[in-house]
């Protein structure tokens, strides 16, 4: 094992690494809900789309292709939240954000299912919800030393 690494620059000096807010563990274990189900889904369209004769076949790989990348998308995210890491505040929110237009989708149009929407909007909101979080936002701040000559704060400069 390399020992000459520094620690990640996400790694507060104040945030010790066995603390894990609940709250935290939620959104993880959300994200990581989610992730199985989009595999679940991409499984599902690459086996529809290698059985099935499809009307348009380019726009049944394009679907899987997209899913397949939507599903990577949220596992990196998701292990990016078990690490704490500061930038998957901004992909939780755009990711949830997208599931909200999704659930709106879901109850206009000649093949609304309002039931899967209902359950795609508690899915956004509480994702959303979790992520916004004040204990969430605490320990996925990324925490930056002044730079040397920086004369630090207002408060800083009364302390010294």
């Amino acid at each position: 094992m390399n020992t000459d690494r520094k620690q990640s620059p996400d790694i507060g000096v104040d945030r010790p690494e066995k603390s894990f807010p609940a709250l935290l563990g939620c959104l993880v274990a959300l994200l990581a809900l989610e992730s199985l189900a989009v595999i679940a889904l991409v499984i599902w369209l690459a086996v529809q789309a290698a059985e099935a004769t499809a009307s348009d076949v380019a726009s049944g790989i394009a679907l899987l292709i997209i899913a397949a990348l939507c599903a990577l998308w949220l596992v990196l995210t998701t292990v990016a939240a078990a690490r704490r890491r500061s930038w998957m505040r901004a992909s939780t929110i755009t990711w949830h954000l997208l599931v909200l237009a999704i659930a709106v989708g879901c109850f206009t149009g000649v093949t609304a299912v309002p039931q899967a929407g209902w359950g795609l909007l508690v899915i956004a909101a509480v994702g959303i919800g979790l992520v916004v979080a004040p204990q969430v936002t605490r320990v996925t701040t990324r925490e930056t030393a002044p730079a040397e000559g920086d004369p630090g704060t207002a408060s800083d400069r009364k302390k010294g």
